[in-house]
């Protein structure tokens, strides 16, 4: 990322521990609690894979067509149940957010040999459509901001009365239902800023 290589491992710690907290999610809740729980895993663990910093690794041509596959295929699941609104069309939001993301990096990666990373930087070539990852940006920094706030002394209360049973809160973003949704949010709210810081350096 533009911060160096410290900032490319915090993001990636903080997105892998978020990964690895909803992948336990999946051992318990409802069937449509576990479907969330993995789509959400499948996204920090591919949002930490892609702050590694490129000094560290350096990933070959091909993988950003593995993680534009990846999550279009994601993005795909998504869809039908993102028809119903709640946190799914969140996913899809984020499914295709990583597609543009890898499709975006990808000329810079053959470019350079294989030197560049997605959400480092390191190609400054690199990017995709300004207007588009400016509409991204904004998603998510409204995204950031409304699981910040539910994360608030006052509003924690709040969230769990109103969450419903499709798992969303107040605003639709989702609370979570598996008993500890304030757990849940802090994860949903590190992979947005995750997400956000990614986008900036396109």
């Amino acid at each position: 990322m533009h911060g160096g290589a410290a900032t490319g491992w915090l993001l990636m710690v903080l997105c892998a521990v978020s990964g690895a907290y909803c992948l336990l999610r999946t051992r318990a809740g409802t069937p449509r609690e576990r479907r969330t729980a993995r789509s959400e895993a499948l996204m920090g663990f591919g949002m930490a894979a892609m702050a590694v910093p490129a000094a560290v690794l350096s990933p070959p041509g091909w993988a950003w067509a593995v993680y534009a596959v990846l999550f279009g295929a994601a993005a795909l699941r998504a869809l039908r149940p993102a028809l119903s609104g709640g946190h799914h069309l969140h996913h899809l939001v984020g499914s295709l957010a990583m597609v543009y993301m890898a499709v975006a990096m990808a000329p810079a990666v053959t470019g350079s040999g294989g030197g560049g990373h997605a959400g480092h930087g390191a190609a400054a070539g690199a990017g995709g459509i300004p207007a588009l990852t400016g509409v991204l940006l904004v998603y998510y920094a409204f995204y950031v901001l409304g699981s910040a706030g539910r994360l608030l002394p006052g509003a924690a209360a709040t969230t769990a009365g109103d969450t419903g049973a499709d798992g969303r809160g107040p605003g639709g973003f989702g609370g979570g239902t598996d008993g500890r949704p304030e757990l849940t949010t802090a994860c949903r709210l590190t992979m947005g800023i995750g997400m956000f810081a990614m986008l900036l350096t396109l």
